[in-house]
């Protein structure tokens, strides 16, 4: 009896580290020559995801409305970098904000396009 209580919580624990796991970021490619705008693109996303829920003037970087674009270049965007931008790995390495692959693409495009306030 005590082996096969031993053999139940084994499989029990075995079974319950296996389901744990981190999901994978699918890179989402986008088309060539596709031009990403700041206030076009970028901009939207900080809302849709409710990012300007905390980052209000109170958390960093502040992303209300005329202040988004001041507040992450340079500090926490290096034009051309987005591997070593701030923002882009945060969001992509942690999840953070529940970004959809398209919308981190989008980041990561803008980010290594230069970063430009269009």
């Amino acid at each position: 009896m005590k082996k096969l209580i031993r053999l139940i919580i084994l499989v029990v624990f075995t079974l319950s580290m296996s389901s744990c796991y981190y999901d994978q970021i699918e890179e989402v490619e986008l088309p060539p020559g596709t031009v990403v705008e700041f206030a076009a693109d970028i901009q939207p996303i900080f809302v849709t995801y409710g990012c300007t829920d905390c980052h209000n003037g109170t958390l960093d970087p502040d992303l209300r409305a005329g202040n988004e674009y001041s507040s992450l270049v340079p500090e926490y965007v290096t034009a051309g970098n987005a591997d070593g931008s701030e923002l882009y790995t945060k969001l992509a390495n942690e999840g953070h904000a529940g970004l959809d692959n398209n919308s981190l693409a989008l980041i990561q495009e803008w980010i290594n396009s230069g970063a430009l306030n269009n």
